[in-house]
């Protein structure tokens, strides 16, 4: 005897095989929703940490820089303190000037030469004097360029031919002009340590030269 099925299997299966494809795919929306969320919620971490470390690295840049305005401050106040300091110390030293002037003057100039007058214009010293001859102006530009320690850079301004006395006493001799400049001992102080420095190379420079030098056999 055969038995037939009158219900309607199939379309019950339509509806649940429906049924369930709706349910997987709202299992795959919220699966999708959670993981968007999740992951929006760690990017929006990692951009609230950097905006932390980004505000923290602001404000201590502008630590550094009221800190570097400071330093800068404080370096013009050293250097003014330092310009006030070697005022004081040029006003001390300038105090002993006329001394050396007048003890190189006595020094340097050559027999044959009569100084009128000397006037000092800050470190500019004017001399003025009369000559024997041309020789005797250029013996006294020698000494003080080369053998004064406080006189440097002379300048002969003028110089002509004229004539003093009168009758029998009357001489032809050269009157002339020349300019020089006072060192500060402090100046003095920085020439000599720099050719001692030289000196010290030179000698340092010799002897690896020897070292050097090929031995003869």
């Amino acid at each position: 005897m055969v038995k037939i099925n009158l219900l309607p299997h199939r379309e019950q299966k339509r509806i649940q095989r429906k049924n369930l494809f709706v349910a997987m795919l709202g299992m795959a929306g919220l699966l999708g929703a959670f993981v968007v969320l999740a992951v929006g919620g760690v990017i929006a971490a990692k951009i609230s940490s950097q905006n932390d470390r980004n505000n923290y690295i602001k404000a201590e840049n502008a630590k550094l820089d009221l800190q570097i305005k400071e330093i800068a401050s404080l370096k013009e106040e050293i250097e003014a303190l330092k310009a006030r300091q070697q005022a004081v110390e040029d006003l001390q030293s300038d105090r002993n000037q006329p001394v050396y002037l007048m003890d190189e003057l006595v020094k340097q100039v050559p027999e044959g030469i009569y100084l009128k007058s000397f006037k000092q214009e800050n470190r500019r010293i004017i001399l003025n004097g009369y000559a024997q001859s041309n020789e005797r102006v250029s013996e006294l530009l020698r000494n003080l360029s080369n053998n004064s320690p406080w006189l440097e850079r002379p300048d002969l301004i003028e110089i002509k031919a004229t004539g003093i006395g009168q009758g029998r006493d009357a001489k032809k001799v050269f009157d002339f002009t020349v300019n020089v400049d006072l060192k500060r001992p402090r100046d003095k102080e920085q020439q000599s340590g720099a050719g001692a420095k030289a000196g010290a190379s030179a000698s340092a420079n010799a002897k690896a030269t020897a070292s050097a030098a090929p031995k003869k056999p």
